[in-house]
């Protein structure tokens, strides 16, 4: 395990492998570097890359000082940047990817950027989460309610059916995993906010991410993330989208696949 200190002191711990161009891997909600599957994916591109693999603030053995902001969030990818060399490529999954490209639109010096599913909601007839979605998940990890947290964040949050979340509880070793980084639950909430409710992407918002993009998604995935996808991809002024099967994460993130376009791409 290796550290940096981001800009507010956070101390972000991450783990490096592998020889090539500096890849930084941007985890989604839930997620967090010793994730297996996270795992996987920075073993198989240490073939091509030298893979940083990190914990986000309040996961892992990153710290998490208070209070939180996108832009410490943000500051933290910067620090991986730095230290990976002053430039890198960047792949983001879920609100990780969210967290990518707010940070490329910040003007983070991303040579190219591996945008993941990120969990836009973009059509008006699509589920959306409720409306005070962030106020609720705050409270419940502000009263200690980290069970209740997770349950409402798959249901209401990622659409998850709730028999799908006592399935969990029942898994050795996986609910434990979760309730470890539950805390951070509204910071993903706080990063998807405004970006969920059933409107057009903010095409100006990004204008400036011209880097060259990829915007993944699996054709598994549920129609509102695959259009959230391809809305993403037309509003970027240079991205191509990649439509695939196994390139689903709702279910299991498929190493293997994802490594391939990923080697492909940067």
């Amino acid at each position: 395990m290796n550290t940096v200190t981001s800009k507010d002191g956070t101390k972000i711990a991450y783990d490096k492998v592998g020889q090539g161009p500096a890849l930084i891997l941007v985890a989604g909600a839930f997620s967090y570097r010793k994730f297996p599957g996270q795992v996987q994916l920075a073993n198989l591109l240490s073939e091509r890359f030298t893979v940083y693999n990190y914990d986000r603030r309040g996961r892992g053995d990153s710290g998490d000082t208070k209070p939180y902001a996108i832009e410490r969030e943000i500051e933290d990818l910067q620090a991986m940047i730095d230290v990976a060399g002053g430039t890198a490529y960047v792949w983001g999954l879920s609100s990780g990817a969210v967290l990518a490209l707010q940070a490329a639109a910040r003007g983070a010096p991303i040579v190219k950027l591996a945008l993941h599913e990120p969990p836009f909601v973009v059509g008006a007839g699509d589920r959306k989460p409720p409306a005070d979605f962030v106020k609720q998940v705050a409270g419940h990890i502000a009263a200690d309610r980290r069970a209740e947290a997770i349950k409402y964040f798959m249901t209401q949050g990622m659409g998850a059916p709730s028999f799908v979340v006592g399935m969990m509880r029942l898994i050795p070793g996986v609910w434990s995993k979760l309730m470890a980084v539950a805390h951070t639950l509204p910071y993903d909430a706080a990063l998807m906010d405004g970006y969920m409710d059933g409107r057009p992407l903010p095409a100006r918002l990004w204008s400036g991410v011209t880097m060259p993009t990829l915007v993944l998604e699996g054709t598994e995935s549920p129609l509102s993330l695959r259009r959230g996808a391809q809305a993403l991809a037309g509003v970027l002024p240079n991205a191509q989208l990649l439509s695939k099967k196994g390139l689903g994460h709702t279910k299991k993130l498929d190493a293997k696949a994802i490594t391939a376009e990923l080697a492909a791409f940067f």
